[in-house]
Order: C-alpha cells, then sequence, then structure tokens
C-alpha cells in the first residue's frame, strides 16, 4: 500500500504528460489564441520610441498592414528580425510594439538587427499587450484597410508565413 502512494505522483505526473502531449500534437500553438481576429484594431495610446509622444496602432496610411509585438530580451525575435527586414524592403507597413522592454535596449536590438517598423510603439507595462491578447513574443497581426485584425501569428514568422502576409497586403 505504500508503494502504491508512493507511486502515485508519479503516476499522475505520466498522465499529465501524455494529456499534454496529446493537445500540443493536436494543435498547431502558432495560431492559438486568435480573439482579436475579425475585431477591430485595439485604441491604444503608447509613447514612440523615436520621440515619446503619444501615438496609436492605427494605420500608417492606406490599406493593410502589420502589427509585430517584439522585445530585445527574446530570442526568437532576433529570428524573426531578418523577415521583417524583408517584408519592409517588399512594402510591407509594420507598426513595431516593443513589449515590456525598456527603451534604450529596444534600440540598441533594431540597431543590431535592423529596423523594419514604420514606428515603434513602447508597451513598457504590457497594455497593448493586454489589448490585443498577446500570449508571448513575437507576435504577428495583419490588420485590413478598414482596421480589422485578419490574421494572427503567435510565433516568429517563417519564410512562408512572410509570403503568404505579403500576397494578402497586396492584394
Amino acid at each position: 500500500m505504500k508503494r502504491f502512494i508512493a507511486l502515485a505522483p508519479v503516476g499522475v505526473l505520466l498522465a499529465l504528460g501524455l494529456l499534454f502531449a496529446f493537445f500540443g500534437l493536436r494543435n498547431d500553438p502558432r495560431y492559438l489564441p486568435r480573439a482579436m481576429v475579425g475585431k477591430p484594431v485595439p485604441e491604444v495610446t503608447l509613447p514612440t520610441l523615436a520621440d515619446g509622444l503619444p501615438d496609436t496602432l492605427a494605420a500608417p496610411g492606406k490599406g493593410p498592414y502589420l502589427i509585430n509585438v517584439f522585445a530585445s530580451w527574446c530570442a526568437p525575435c532576433e529570428i524573426e528580425a531578418p523577415i521583417l527586414v524583408a517584408l519592409k524592403e517588399q512594402g510591407a507597413p509594420i507598426i513595431g510594439i516593443a513589449y515590456k522592454d525598456q527603451p534604450a535596449k529596444t534600440q540598441a536590438f533594431l540597431a543590431r538587427t535592423g529596423d523594419p517598423y514604420v514606428r515603434v510603439l513602447v508597451d513598457q507595462e504590457g497594455r497593448a499587450g493586454i489589448e490585443l491578447g498577446v500570449s508571448g513574443v513575437p507576435e504577428t497581426y495583419l490588420v485590413d484597410g478598414s482596421g480589422r485584425i485578419v490574421d494572427k501569428i503567435a510565433a516568429p514568422l517563417t519564410e512562408d508565413d512572410a509570403r503568404r502576409l505579403l500576397e494578402r497586403i497586396r492584394r
């Protein structure tokens, strides 16, 4: 009986591990959660990295654009950076949100990796992250010309993602 009680926690952990593995295999985390897809971009005002003046997530011009949530402390963000720079070079307008980061570290990150953004907003407290439903960084949102979020990728962008997003921006 004592052996059974001693092994019970191991059995529970094994069962939880199997449940987690089963859930993970059935769901692609790159597209979860997507609560804001189909909704308008939140009306959040944040300071810009360039001059600290308040700005919003509103479109940088006419037509679709991307919002990319990143941080200097995020290793996957560094991996994603060349893809974002390539998107900018191909004409994709991108608003950056420096998520829970210090402005000096954000500036150093962009100097090192390249700056693909039309503008960068500073979200030190995570307010915009809460409004957008950010579950981690990096995350990228595709916003249509009417200001609605039409797609979300909750992982570093791949070249396939970039190609697909660029096609949708150019439509």
